[in-house]
């Protein structure tokens, strides 16, 4: 929840006031929503406030929660069917009575300060619709577990068209807060390489065709749920299905087979109370439904899931998981069977395995073949050996498709969406990483052409082939604002007499495109090189599109950091550390400091930088693996290099640094590589102060670390150190 709380701070800090939270079902959104508005009414004191949602009880769960967090019992009032409040100055309404009301209220759009939208997937219907557009309120924050409408409505146009902050399944897994699950990868026999594509998806009644032939892949279907089941009048199942007839085909079937089951589609939305409650007390046991649990339903008691039909969305296939792994009593786990064919050359298995896997910066690949060490606390993926090799094949398929596999994206997409071709777009609708955009050291714009057999000014690909290397690899792994900003800001600039501040900044611009290539760089100063290197405005224009994609994709808060000289590197920037020796004034144009150790002593300015590796398990040399982690939120464990004793000057002046004026400044990163094979970047995490050591040769030294690091690293580190 921190970690969200920080996420939306950054947004409005960037001028963000709408923000769209995606927070997993029981992960405590609403609580998150109460937090956020407690610090919003730290500068707006008195401010006026409105929650709504669909549902009275919502509502009542809602005001009690704001009450808690707030210790305020007196906050906020309820305004829902004959309900009516006193005031109307904090407010927690349905959208029902809200829209019914408005009217009658005369209010102006700007007199709610703050406002939240609950259950915001519903957004785009004309209820939610009517207030979003009346409304304009200091701040807005929509909350959903489920940003994905069946409708195909985008509901994060009223959110500055992104996502600002998500937890997701695997974190409340980690932190216990849903039912861990055994995933099982069932080898299914019915071949889908076959089955007509449409705009990124199977032909829905091309599946159900397939699936509604016969019953032979029912069968197989009861045998996998009699092997890997518990007694079948025992579960309480949830199947989801491609169609009504899907659906209605598998109750028939299994009532056939003297199972207990039912149906729940938008046929039988009247009954839809019912249907659930006979599964929530043993009825039946199996309900095969069409989208409509996907979302906002609670049956906390379901611990069985089946998905039946292939899942080309990532957030639906978590939405479908999230209905099992609510906690109940009496479930120690939730069972999923997934069926796991021959599919179209076009979909891809690898989405729904790193949804499940969460921050890993391991490949999904790795992951399979090494039976998934880096899954939730308490959960497990088993694959068939058939499935097992469908899902490898594809996977490589995929990754190794190289620049013809790119092409056919691009073609595919023409074809599929009727949104402009851009590269914001292309990376959102596709599922394309920038690394596997730019790795061909080509222009975006120039692949697409090459695609589409279209004409197009191409640009030097000798001069330039260098920094679209680094917007796949270099500027892939960091993440620093400031530096974004810089370069974003800096384009139609002319620089004349550099600042020390511009001169890093350009310095690690210069280092980060000709690293890999110094024998391009051949520019006399810093001026001239960005001069003449931007000087194409195709080149140019495209970077640009770049530069604002990646700001808003960024969620890193950057703080001002006092280093004692100027520098531009930011309290939980994320950076090479080419662009950390630039900001501490260590490489010029000239040269770029050789550093390679996990430590640099900058004794001119009295200053020691740490380069720490959380997870070492990629490494080599054990005797280099050193234990670096977090203790808690204030302390770290260190060790020195192997040579450092107490009492050798080096450990001497790590435990007298105060007394010697001598500051420690430490960088974190996650791993050395991270999915996409490029090599990660360093979070400045602040200075350190010493504690206390122990051992020798090496030293391990508890420091006290004066900044606390971002959530996001914390608890990443927390979980490495958990194993």
């Amino acid at each position: 929840q921190q970690e969200i709380l920080e996420k939306i701070a950054y947004k409005r800090s960037q001028g963000q006031n709408s923000n769209l939270v995606v927070a997993a079902t029981g992960t405590g959104k609403t609580v998150i929503a109460a937090f956020d508005f407690k610090s919003f009414l730290k500068t707006n004191p008195g401010a006026s406030f409105l929650f709504v949602a669909h549902r009275e009880e919502i509502l009542k769960q809602a005001q009690f929660t704001f009450r808690q967090v707030l210790r305020n019992n007196d906050f906020g009032e309820l305004f829902y069917g004959g309900n009516n409040p006193n005031n109307i100055h904090q407010l927690f309404a349905t959208v029902q009575t809200m829209n019914s009301r408005l009217e009658s209220l005369n209010i102006s759009p700007t007199f709610y300060d703050y406002i939240i939208i609950d259950e915001v997937h519903h957004s785009a219907a004309k209820s939610y619709d009517k207030l979003l557009r009346y409304f304009t309120p200091k701040s807005l924050l929509g909350l959903t577990a489920t940003p994905e409408r069946a409708d195909g409505e985008d509901i994060t146009r009223f959110f500055a068209n992104n996502i600002s902050a998500e937890i997701r399944l695997p974190e409340a897994l980690n932190l216990r807060l849903l039912c861990p699950f055994q995933y099982f990868g069932i080898s299914d026999s019915v071949d889908l390489s076959r089955v007509s594509w449409r705009k990124g998806k199977y032909d829905i009644q091309a599946l159900e065709n397939v699936y509604t032939e016969d019953n032979r892949r029912v069968l197989e279907i009861l045998r996998n749920c009699d092997k890997y089941l518990r007694s079948l009048d025992e579960v309480k199942a949830i199947g989801f299905c491609v169609s009504i007839k899907h659906a209605e085909f598998m109750q028939q079937q299994f009532d056939k087979k003297g199972i207990k089951a039912g149906v729940l589609t938008s046929a039988q939305a009247s009954d839809r109370k019912h249907i659930i409650q006979d599964l929530r007390n043993g009825k039946i046991n199996f309900l095969f439904v069409v989208d409509i649990l996907n979302e906002g339903v609670d049956i906390p008691e379901v611990d069985t899931l089946l998905f039946l039909r292939p899942t080309e969305s990532l957030t639906i296939f978590l939405q479908q998981l999230g209905r099992g792994l609510r906690i109940a009593e009496g479930k120690e786990y939730l069972t999923v069977l997934d069926f796991i064919g021959q599919s179209h050359a076009e979909y891809s298995f690898e989405h729904k395995f790193r949804g499940m896997l969460g921050k890993t910066h391991t490949r999904v690949k790795d992951e399979i073949e090494n039976d998934f060490p880096h899954l939730p606390l308490g959960c497990s993926i088993v694959l068939e050996k058939s499935a097992s090799e469908i899902i490898l094949r594809n996977i490589n398929k995929v990754s190794n498709g190289g620049y013809r596999n790119l092409l056919h994206k691009i073609q595919q997409f023409k074809q599929d969406y009727s949104v402009e071709l851009n590269l914001k777009n292309f990376v959102e609708y596709s599922d394309t990483s920038l690394t596997n955009i730019y790795k061909h050291k080509l222009s975006f714009y120039e692949v697409v052409a090459d695609a589409l057999q279209s004409e197009m000014n191409k640009v030097d690909a000798s001069k330039y082939g260098v920094l679209y290397d680094a917007m796949s690899s270099t500027w892939v792994s960091c993440d620093s604002p400031s530096y974004w900003h810089f370069i974003l800001n800096s384009l139609d600039t002319n620089f004349e007499n550099l600042q020390s501040t511009e001169s890093q900044y350009l310095l690690m611009l210069y280092t980060d495109i000709f690293d890999k290539a110094p024998e391009l760089a051949s520019y006399k100063d810093l001026q001239e090189f960005f001069k003449n290197y931007f000087s194409d405005t195709i080149v140019k224009s495209e970077l640009q599109e770049y530069l604002k994609m990646r700001l808003e994709q960024s969620d890193v808060m950057e703080q001002d950091f006092n280093f004692g000289f100027d520098s531009v590197l930011k309290l939980h920037g994320r950076y090479t550390r080419n662009q950390i020796l630039a900001g501490v004034e260590k490489s010029n144009l000239d040269k770029i400091f050789p550093s390679r150790e996990g430590v640099l002593d900058l004794k001119e300015k009295s200053m020691e930088l740490f380069f720490v590796t959380l997870d070492k398990t990629d490494w080599s040399n054990t005797n280099t693996a050193y234990q670096d982690y977090f203790i808690n939120e204030e302390l770290f464990h260190w060790e020195s290099q192997n040579a450092t004793s107490e009492s050798s000057p080096k450990g001497q002046s790590y435990i007298h640094h105060k007394e010697q004026n001598k500051r420690l400044l430490l960088f974190i990163r996650e791993c050395k590589r991270d999915e996409n094979n490029n090599t990660m970047s360093y979070v400045f995490c602040g200075s350190l102060e010493y504690l206390s050591h122990t051992n020798n040769k090496p030293m391990s030294i508890h420091w006290r670390m004066k900044q606390r690091p971002p959530a996001a690293l914390y608890s990443e580190g927390r979980k490495l150190a958990s194993g």
